[in-house]
């Protein structure tokens, strides 16, 4: 960092850096110089280093250096002389404009002067690789290389300027100066982005200028000079967004004016508020919010018929017919009919929050849809005098689509009035800010609204029509129109109607049984046939026989019943008043003891806190004091370093501060410009004085010598005039004898003149037969090229068409397929089912008549073997020990309980065996000698269990169901055969 004596030292380093080429030391030592704490007092020489300093800025495009220097500059000037700052702004904004404008200029040169040797050429090799590599063509790469960069700067200087003078109040004018050309420049280039984004940098900064109020010299916006300047900003800024199209910028631009005014709490003048009215048309237009829209015209028609007093009686039929116009364009029915309760307390805020833009005061407790309707405008249309100062075609308009009952004759009656008002419009001569006024716009949606006005008065009329007699009576729109009209209509229930294509014919009114019309009927009708047969045949009450006997002991029940629960309820509610009382004690006792507490705990902390800050502010104090006695004591040594002599020294006992100190510069200071003022006065009198005896001594011999030289350029002036008289008379002669020499050869000339002409124009009509034939040749090869390509596009698309449809019936054969077998498969399972059911049914019933045959059976052994002398002979021993004893039968099952085969055998292993069986056809075995003896000894079996016959045979388990017992059954499931599938 280099260090400078004086500031005029860093200027002239700064000019001997830029003649040897070393811009960047130049410009760094510069900048070292401005943000040194060294130089904060301003003087001349800094202005003049500010100019080099952004000068040099600006030729090596270095934005930030320039924002830095800027801010340090400001910071020097402002409470001295902030004009020097807004003269180095303006010289700023100025060198950058500038370089834009020469690279754009450069650009659109370098683009026009391009260089072509071969003119049957379309391009050149250099421009085509360049053009493959990076995709770009010629005037692309020259702006991308010599304008946009510049345009960056440009665009950085606005950003930087705006962001320096940003709520200041001495450098107001200047700040909307930078906004114009900030936004003169977005809309001249088309820069749509960073108007965007400048519109949200001007927003910020009055969002901050509210938000920190206790800035220093920040802008008075109640003065008027201010509100003007942000005011013309802001109106500004939402043309040039009218201009770019850029329709949401310009609605919050419209916001931004709003809240200005709701801020300050007064209203532009006149002429503002026609611009303002006059873009909101064009916004909520282009929106599509027509009734917004008619609203913003009839308070412009207010505004100019009041405040205007050069509106001609045209321009006012003009506006007025726009007025009313733009309000029959209003559908006739709610959009917001059928939607939530949300949705509907969102469209209320919205338009109360539209109201206000346009300038109406609505209360949020009245119902939304009574303020801002159409119905409400076209009463103040007719009450303020606004349709009377309309054209009489607008007029007659109005009358067929709000009052006349035509059905079929209003379209052929509105047909003419359109056309007329189609040609109405134009530009207003006494209404400058006006837009232009084009009544034609609004055709489209009274043909809409005409639609529905005669749907609906024929739907008053006719139940059915036809098709095509309702398209012949509304002309001006087909029936697709019509048809999409109609379905919005119904939606919104403003028409009942139904159109049938089949039948071709239009039915109006909703007669289905879920109609409003049908839908209670029946139970109306029952209502009504009740209620007069109630009146004709009145019910009789029965009297109790009770009541009879005791005529009052109804009153006394009643009494009784109430006198007991409200005895009751007093009980129940002493006790819930005892219980919420000693709930309320222990609850007061509770909070008293908390909020004891919480105060207890607030004072310490408050004395803490309180502690804490002294100690702080002490130390803090100290160090200030300490810093300040550094600081003079610095000043002091300055002081006395550079004092003069003679000057006042502080006293050395006396206490120094560097307030004392400053008082004791700023007076040297003083005293040192006084004597220099007055040594300047001296010597400009005396150099006044010198010049002036100069000038006197000076003035005669000027004139001598201006007569002398008048002679001199005399004589000169006739010598030179009678030279070229001589040489004019000489070259005249010199042409007259060429001419005659060249005479003679003018017969030759034009016959050469014809030979060449006449060749060259059989070989222009040879050459142009050529490519005729040329032309025709390709003109037939590209219409069968055309022909064939058609011929393969329609085979392709033949082709795919087959194949789709083929490969849909392949897939409808395979469902088909996959259906039914899923059905036999689900009709296969229930006969397995169905069969396994009965399979297990049968087995149940078998094993239940085989259980009761062995209880039977079993009964019967265990009786016997109970009565031992009815046993046969041969069964008894010969001789009492001369056997060993036989071992104890098992126990007996107990009867029901069902006991297996082989656990009876093994309880009966040491007796008799038991009964062979009957074979499969029912024979019985030959008699034996048993246990049980001789067959007709057998008890006889119970019918119940056996069967209906005593000696009906049992079966074998293989044989019960008359089958082989070697063979099992298809139907019988088995161990060793899996079960047939179906």
């Amino acid at each position: 960092m280099a260090n400078f004596a004086r500031a005029e030292n860093a200027l002239k380093r700064a000019d001997e850096l830029i003649n040897v080429g070393q811009k960047q030391d130049a410009l760094q030592a510069l900048h070292d110089l401005i943000t040194s704490k060294r130089y904060r007092a301003w003087q001349k020489t800094l202005e003049r280093i500010m100019f080099k300093y952004v000068e040099l800025c600006v030729d090596m495009r270095k934005g930030r250096f320039a924002k830095d220097g800027l801010i340090q500059y400001r910071i020097v000037c402002q409470q001295v002389n902030v004009s020097s700052l807004e003269e180095v702004i303006k010289h700023f904004m100025h060198l950058s404009t500038e370089k834009a404008e020469q690279a754009r200029a450069q650009a659109q040169a370098l683009e026009e002067a391009l260089d072509v040797d071969d003119l049957e050429a379309d391009k050149r090799p250099e421009d085509l690789m360049l053009s493959y590599v990076s995709g770009e063509k010629g005037k692309d790469r020259s702006d991308r290389e010599l304008v946009t960069p510049w345009f960056k700067f440009l665009w950085e200087t606005y950003r930087t300027v705006l962001e320096i003078l940003r709520n200041n109040s001495k450098l107001e004018a200047l700040y909307a100066m930078t906004a114009h050309r900030a936004f003169q420049f977005c809309k001249q280039y088309k820069r749509t982005t960073e108007f965007r984004r400048l519109c949200e940098i001007i927003r910020n900064h009055l969002a901050n200028l509210n938000k920190y109020k206790d800035q220093r010299d920040k802008p008075d916006l109640s003065a008027p000079e201010s509100l003007q300047l942000y005011l013309d900003t802001r109106f500004e800024q939402l043309k040039i967004a009218t201009e770019l199209k850029l329709w949401q910028e310009a609605f919050r631009s419209v916001e931004d004016i709003h809240g200005l005014m709701y801020m300050v709490k007064k209203t532009p003048k006149s002429s503002l508020m026609v611009v303002y009215y006059a873009k909101l048309i064009d916004i909520f237009w282009i929106s599509a919010n027509h009734l917004y829209h008619a609203y913003v015209w009839f308070k412009l028609f207010t505004l100019q018929k009041n405040f205007n007093k050069n509106l001609s009686q045209k321009d006012l039929q003009l506006i007025a017919s726009s007025v009313v116009l733009a309000t029959l364009s209003v559908g006739p029915y709610d959009q917001t009919r059928g939607e939530s309760h949300v949705e509907l307390e969102n469209e209320k805020e919205r338009k109360i929050r539209m109201a206000n833009l346009i300038g109406f005061s609505l209360d949020p407790k009245v119902e939304n849809r009574e303020v801002l309707s159409r119905s409400s405008l076209l009463s103040e249309l007719v009450s303020k005098g606004v349709l009377s100062c309309a054209t009489q075609e607008v007029k007659d308009l109005y009358h067929l689509l709000e009052h006349a009952f035509l059905p079929l004759d209003i379209a052929s009656k509105m047909q003419p009035l359109l056309t007329k008002i189609s040609k109405l419009g134009g530009k207003l001569s006494s209404a400058s800010s006006v837009p232009e006024v084009q009544l034609s716009q609004y055709i489209p949606a009274i043909e809409k609204l005409a639609t529905l006005r005669l749907l609906l008065q024929v739907s008053q009329v006719y139940q059915t029509m036809k098709i095509e007699s309702l398209s012949q009576i509304i002309p001006f729109s087909d029936f697709s129109m019509v048809e999409k009209i109609s379905v919005d209509a119904v939606k919104h229930n403003f028409i009942a109607m139904k159109i049938d294509h089949m039948k071709g014919i239009v039915v109006f009114g909703d007669m289905g049984l879920e109609s409003d019309r049908l839908r209670a009927h029946l139970t109306n009708f029952a209502e009504s046939l009740n209620n007069a047969r109630a009146m004709i045949y009145p019910p009789v009450e029965k009297v109790s026989k009770l009541a009879e006997i005791f005529p009052g002991l109804g009153e006394v029940v009643d009494k009784e019943h109430k006198r007991l629960l409200a005895r009751k309820s007093i009980i129940e509610k002493r006790k819930e008043e005892q219980e919420r009382q000693l709930l309320e004690k222990e609850r007061e006792e509770e909070s008293r003891r908390l909020k004891i507490q919480k105060i207890t705990e607030e004072a310490e902390q408050k004395r803490l806190a309180t502690e804490f800050e002294q100690r702080r502010a002490e130390r803090v104090r100290q160090e200030i004091e300490e810093r300040e006695l550094q600081e003079a004591q610095a000043l002091l040594l300055e002081t006395e370093k550079h004092g003069r002599k003679g000057g006042k020294r502080p006293i050395v006992g006396e206490k120094l501060t560097k307030q004392v100190l400053m008082e004791l510069a700023l007076t040297e200071q003083l005293k040192e410009r006084q004597e220099m003022e007055k040594k300047l006065q001296k010597l400009a009198k005396t150099m006044d004085y010198l010049e002036r005896a100069k000038r006197q001594e000076a003035a005669p011999l000027i004139e001598a010598a201006f007569q002398q030289r008048l002679v001199e350029e005399k004589v000169l002036h006739e010598r030179e005039q009678q030279l070229e008289v001589e040489l004019s008379r000489q070259r005249h002669d010199g042409d007259l004898k060429e001419k005659n020499r060249l005479a003679c050869m003018l017969d030759n000339k034009i016959i050469f003149q014809e030979r060449v002409m006449s060749c060259r124009q059989a070989e222009f009509d040879r050459r142009r037969e050529e490519r005729e034939k040329r032309i025709n040749q390709i003109i037939q090869a590209r219409k069968q090229e055309r022909e064939l390509k058609r011929k393969k596009i329609f085979y392709v698309r033949s082709e795919e068409e087959r194949l789709r449809k083929l490969q849909e019936e392949e897939e409808a054969r395979k469902r088909e397929e996959a259906e039914r077998r899923r059905k036999e498969e689900t009709e296969r399972k229930a006969k397995l089912d169905e069969i396994a059911e009965k399979q297990r049914q049968r087995e149940r019933e078998l094993e239940e008549k085989e259980r009761l045959r062995r209880e039977a059976l079993l009964g019967r052994s265990i009786e016997g073997l109970s009565r031992p002398s009815e046993l046969p002979a041969g069964s008894r021993p010969s001789e009492p020990g001369a056997a060993a004893p036989a071992p104890a039968p098992a126990p007996a099952p107990t009867p029901g309980k069902y006991v297996p085969r082989f656990k009876r055998e093994r309880a009966d292993g040491s007796g008799p065996p038991p009964p062979s069986e009957p074979d499969r056809w029912g024979r019985a075995p030959p008699s034996q000698s048993d246990t049980w003896g001789s067959v007709s000894k057998a008890p006889p079996q119970d019918p119940e269990r056996v069967g209906s016959s005593g000696s009906r045979p049992l079966l074998h388990d293989s044989d019960r169901l008359g089958g082989s017992s070697s063979k099992p059954e298809p139907w019988r499931p088995s161990r060793a055969r899996n079960p047939p599938r179906v």
